[in-house]
């Protein structure tokens, strides 16, 4: 296991990513100055995201389409759901908020034998 957003494992037979970016942002509120620069003043924590970046090669072994349609699902239903790393952190609960996928390499009846795809995770409040 790589990673696991609730019970969808991310893993060579299903997603498997290449690429795992975590961002964190921090709010400062700014008011305008005469003749000064801007006051700031820290406001609070500001979003957190985790991005997944990989690709699919079913013909090779190398994860499943199948697991595109679950994370889709799972996005439409608008939840928030645990993320744990593969060695057992609990990194918070996050909710999906975007899939990209680009198709190429294509097979003669348009199936895809490559597919790279960027998903987008957000921790929830």
């Amino acid at each position: 296991m790589m990673l696991a957003l609730d019970m969808f494992v991310f893993e060579i037979g299903t997603l498997p990513y290449q690429e795992l970016q975590r961002k964190w942002e921090w709010r400062h509120a700014q008011s305008d100055r005469f003749g000064a620069l801007p006051a700031a003043q820290f406001v609070g924590p500001g979003p957190e995201t985790v991005s997944l970046i990989g690709a699919l090669i079913p013909g090779e072994g190398i994860g499943s389409y199948s697991a595109i349609t679950t994370l889709v699902e799972m996005g439409n239903a608008g939840e928030a759901y645990s993320l744990v790393s593969g060695g057992g952190e609990v990194l918070g609960e996050f909710f999906i908020r975007s899939l990209d996928q680009t198709q190429s390499l294509f097979f003669v009846d348009g199936m895809p034998r490559k597919s790279d795809f960027t998903l987008e995770l957000e921790r929830a409040a």
